[in-house]
């Protein structure tokens, strides 16, 4: 089953290809790659962001038949990768495997080195995944309301982890805490790490379905709550947060390709001509089911909007729940 990202730019794939515009290939631009792709994952190794960008960069250079290379640059919720991105020759070598957060959340945290509408090359949204709110298993809690009225009743005792400030993670948590009128601290990491929940040190986690479900599936933790606003069958059937009680909560991760703006058109739509191909295969939407992500597919317009419109969207979010800024 393929679940849009959101109605608002979510297409139906093969469709949405065939109408993308051709270009005349420009001289240089024909016989694009003739060498080595660097494929740039703003997180770590082992993330879902780079287990997803690997089995990507392998079908693109098996289809392409030059190297694509998946360089790890991590840190600031992605944001030091898309300025490398940003700042490297519009030329078609250096792509961006992107993860939302860099591009609709620290924009209202703090001033970036680059602009996420002018100075990156949409290709498109590939997939999505919802959080998941993870807790202990020796922690008594096993909904939503039970963690709001443990938390009440343990006043400063309780923190949660997320892969790092500024992440859907971290907003997700920083939301949850101010619609339900509770106080937990932030544990930022540098990535989706569990070692602390599962020890019990810090006893909640909000990570993305695709880091947090192996986990739930062996029962080495709880999962509790979901922020999609449908149920996905790619999350064990659990509750979502919005069905907890509180109407509306939403907090997805995406996935998608970006080039540093002025690259050709002809070649971000070889890029995703390829990438459509990915999603198209039964066996891949398999392996990303596995790991707790819809298929989107979205248009580089469709990406654009998106992006457009998540901005404001999160900055209300940070601003309602008094998130601290470095602007």
């Amino acid at each position: 089953m393929t679940l849009p990202l959101s109605r608002r730019h979510a297409i139906g794939g093969a469709a949405a290809l065939g109408a993308t515009a051709l270009h005349a290939p420009a001289a240089g631009q024909a016989d694009w790659p003739n060498r080595t792709v660097r494929l740039i994952v703003g997180f770590t190794a082992g993330s879902a962001t780079d287990i997803t960008a690997r089995l990507f960069a392998q079908r693109f250079s098996e289809a392409w038949g030059q190297p694509v290379v998946v360089e790890n640059v991590a840190g600031n919720a992605g944001a030091i990768g898309f300025d490398r991105v940003a700042k490297s020759p519009p030329d078609g070598y250096t792509l961006m495997w992107a993860a939302n957060a860099a591009l609709t959340i620290l924009p209202s945290l703090q001033r970036l080195p680059y602009d996420p509408l002018k100075d990156l090359m949409p290709i498109g949204i590939m997939l999505s995944m919802p959080s998941v709110v993870l807790v202990n298993n020796d922690l008594p809690v096993r909904s939503i309301a039970e963690l709001i009225a443990h938390a009440r009743a343990n006043p400063g005792k309780l923190s949660y982890g997320t892969p790092g400030v500024g992440t859907p993670q971290h907003i997700t948590g920083e939301m949850l805490c101010h619609q339900a009128g509770i106080r937990m601290e932030h544990i930022p990491y540098r990535g989706a790490a569990l070692a602390d929940t599962l020890n019990g040190s810090v006893p909640i986690a909000i990570q993305n379905a695709g880091a947090a479900m192996p986990f739930v599936r062996e029962g080495r933790l709880r999962g509790i709550g979901v922020t999609s606003l449908a149920r996905s069958p790619n999350t064990a059937n659990m509750a979502t947060v919005a069905e907890q009680g509180f109407p509306g909560f939403e907090a997805l991760s995406w996935f998608g390709l970006m080039a540093p703006a002025g690259t050709a058109p002809t070649i971000g739509e070889k890029v995703r001509a390829e990438a459509m191909r990915v999603l198209a295969d039964g066996g891949m939407r398999e392996r990303f089911a596995a790991l707790g992500l819809d298929t989107v597919g979205s248009t580089p317009e469709a990406m654009r909007a998106s992006i457009a419109a998540d901005i404001p969207k999160w900055a209300r979010v940070i601003a309602e729940a008094g998130i601290p800024t470095m602007r």
